[in-house]
């Protein structure tokens, strides 16, 4: 009775066990087969009771089962028998599923009987599944943000480092993480970073954590950038983790210095305005009285010089204030259609009378220049002004070149100078070879009586004229220049009236643009140009590597990348510049393409024989559609010269 009793409620706790249990005898044999079995496999136990175990196996299995119980039973070796593990079983209907089998043994009449415990792994597997894609879906969100994103634990250590954040700092994913994130950090930020950290995880008061704040990050080369940093923190099993999403301020500064330097501009011509108006009105009486007193003192030649004197010197000031009423845009224009290409042919004759006889001038003009808009008589002021301070530049001689181009400026342009109209321009540029300008200077050359010229050798009006007449006109001047590499100024006059924001709608503009599979090396030291220039080459379907000089490009060529195609900037700093690096490369890659780009005009650097003849030249503000046809063009066009 008590065998009976055991009997009766081993078959419960197997029939109501929740997991599969199965039995089979030493030839595989199915002796027992539970409801829990049966609810997993789609069999009734009479079905599978007396058949091979191998049918609940899919086909590739069935062979090893064998396998596996000939050689426990020959050498008693368990790799099945006392040992769990994941394996795939097979319904009824053929689909299989994955199941946790966990077999043990016992003996009936010293004969072998395995008992098989059976757990169905298809909810783990799905849970698993869904967290698996949860954690692709998020990393494929960190990997393609545009902000970057790191993440640090409580001791400062990086954890992880997105490409944006790659891109930013310029160090590669493995060299951070593990490291401290206080080697992203300017020194003097260094100490106060683990200040923040251990008054966080003492008090919990933020001075970070939970706020967004602007601060510096500092790249590997040791260059400095301004950058908006929000901090958040997660709590982990081993502790806090504190996630940091970090957007580069770069360019919203960079904008900001532009517009506060035209309001500057704005409110120092709204200033010079109203003082040469006021001056004009004593200009006149002190004038008037002059030549009265003049004419009353025939008879006093001594004295009369003297009223003469002053009529001259007021006429002087007549002339600096007629200059500042330029400066303001508060002189009277008379715009009419201009061919700018017969403007220019005209003035370079009459400047080749004026200048001195060691000025060389030298002209390109485009064909089917746009018609501008603007005052001819101040635009060949203009021409005038810019030409003479060029021949200041080039005490010892040189070349003014005076180009011409139908040019668009467009809403990238136009992030960076907020005060210019996006649409098309006639493009009028005076380029010189001579000293160049440092960065300061540059800042400041259109300001009202600044001059590097010495005292009586210059009133500092004239590119202050030169910017009044330009943006009376609705248009814009940029001036492009570094010590020994010359000046180039180029002035953008609207056309057809006004300028016209509509002559290529975006879409269709993307439509334009060729695309292509290609890798390029694109160099630029600008982080702002090259970051664009990487952004609109990408969005044509490239493979983009960036390198910020001449020296980080030679390293990649160095290696065994694919490169199908160098972008380069002419003018960089460091030792190697655009010219020698194309030169360089293409004696490591015979067949490599080359595109050049400058913010110079071509014909000056041409006639300063720095390019290697028929290279291609893009010249900046360059469009998208330009950038693309360029790109396209030399990639298609004939290999290298092996000259």
């Amino acid at each position: 009775m008590t065998g009976d009793r055991d009997e009766a409620r081993l078959k419960a706790v197997v029939d109501t066990a929740v997991d599969g249990v199965i039995l089979i005898d030493a030839q595989g044999t199915v002796l027992r087969f539970n409801p829990a079995c049966e609810k997993l496999f789609g069999f009734f136990a009479a079905e599978v009771v007396g058949q091979n175990v191998k049918m609940l196996m899919p086909a590739p299995f069935r062979d090893e089962h064998d396998a596996y119980l000939t050689n426990y039973h020959r050498t008693g070796e368990a790799k099945i028998i006392g040992v769990g593990r994941e394996v795939v079983g097979q319904r009824k209907d053929g689909s299989t599923f994955p199941m946790d089998l966990s077999v043990g043994e016992t003996k009936d009449d010293g004969e072998s009987i395995f008992v098989g415990i059976i757990h169905d792994l298809t909810e783990r597997k799905r849970s698993e599944q869904a967290v698996r894609e949860a954690v692709q879906r998020l990393k494929a969100v960190v990997d393609t943000a545009v902000d970057g994103v790191i993440l640090i634990d409580a001791r400062g250590l990086v954890m992880m480092f997105n490409p944006a954040c790659e891109a930013l700092f310029g160090y590669s994913a493995a060299e951070v993480v593990g490291q401290n994130v206080k080697m992203l950090m300017p020194p003097h930020f260094r100490d106060e970073h683990d200040r923040y950290i251990s008054n966080y995880l003492s008090t919990h008061v933020p001075k970070i954590i939970g706020i967004g704040r602007e601060v510096l990050g500092q790249r590997k080369d040791g260059t400095t950038f301004p950058m908006d940093l929000s901090v958040g923190e997660a709590i982990q099993d081993d502790g806090p983790v504190f996630v940091g999403i970090i957007h580069d301020l770069t360019g919203r500064k960079r904008t900001e210095e532009q517009l506060v330097q035209a309001q500057k501009m704005e409110a120092v011509g709204q200033l010079s305005g109203g003082i040469a108006h006021d001056f004009n009105n004593l200009l006149t009486v002190i004038i008037g009285n002059a030549e009265t007193l003049s004419e009353v003192l025939k008879a006093r030649p001594d004295l009369r010089r003297q009223a003469e004197a002053i009529i001259a010197a007021g006429e002087r000031g007549a002339e600096l204030t007629q200059r500042l009423l330029a400066f303001s845009r508060r002189q009277t224009l008379i715009p009419s259609q201009i061919d700018c290409n017969q403007l220019v042919d005209k003035m370079s004759r009459l400047l080749r009378r004026t200048l001195r006889e060691d000025i060389e001038i030298a002209t390109a003009l485009e064909t089917g220049l746009t018609p501008a808009f603007a005052d001819p008589a101040q635009l060949e002021s203009a021409i005038l002004n810019l030409a003479l301070n060029a021949q200041d530049a080039m005490p010892g001689g040189g070349c003014i070149t005076i180009a011409t181009a139908n040019a668009v400026l467009d809403e990238h342009y136009q992030a960076t100078h907020p005060e210019v109209l996006a649409g098309d321009y006639a493009m009028v540029a005076v380029t010189d070879d001579g000293e160049g300008m440092p960065p300061d200077v540059v800042t400041r050359v259109f300001e009202p009586f600044f001059t590097t010229k010495e005292v009586g050798k210059g009133s500092g009006l004239g590119l202050s004229m030169v910017y009044g007449f330009v943006k009376q006109s609705n248009g814009h001047v940029a001036v492009y220049s570094e010590l020994g590499l010359g000046t180039t100024v180029r002035i953008y006059l609207p056309v057809g009236g006004k300028a016209d924001s509509s002559a290529v709608p975006a879409g269709k503009e993307e439509l334009l643009a060729p695309r292509g599979q290609e890798i390029l090396l694109v160099v630029e030291d600008d982080d702002f140009v090259r970051g664009h220039a990487v952004s609109v080459i990408r969005s044509l379907g490239y493979q983009v590597i960036a390198s910020s000089d001449g020296d980080d490009a030679m390293k990649q060529l160095q290696t065994d990348t694919v490169i199908d195609l160098l972008f380069t900037d002419i003018v960089m700093p460091g030792g190697i510049n655009g010219i020698e690096l194309a030169e360089r490369a293409q004696r490591l890659r015979p067949e490599l393409k080359v595109l050049l780009t400058s913010g110079y005009a071509l014909d000056s650097l041409g006639s300063r024989r720095q390019l290697p003849p028929g290279t291609t030249v893009l010249n900046k503000p360059y469009r998208k559609t330009e950038l693309a046809q360029r790109i396209r063009d030399t990639l298609d066009g004939p290999p290298p010269s092996s000259d």
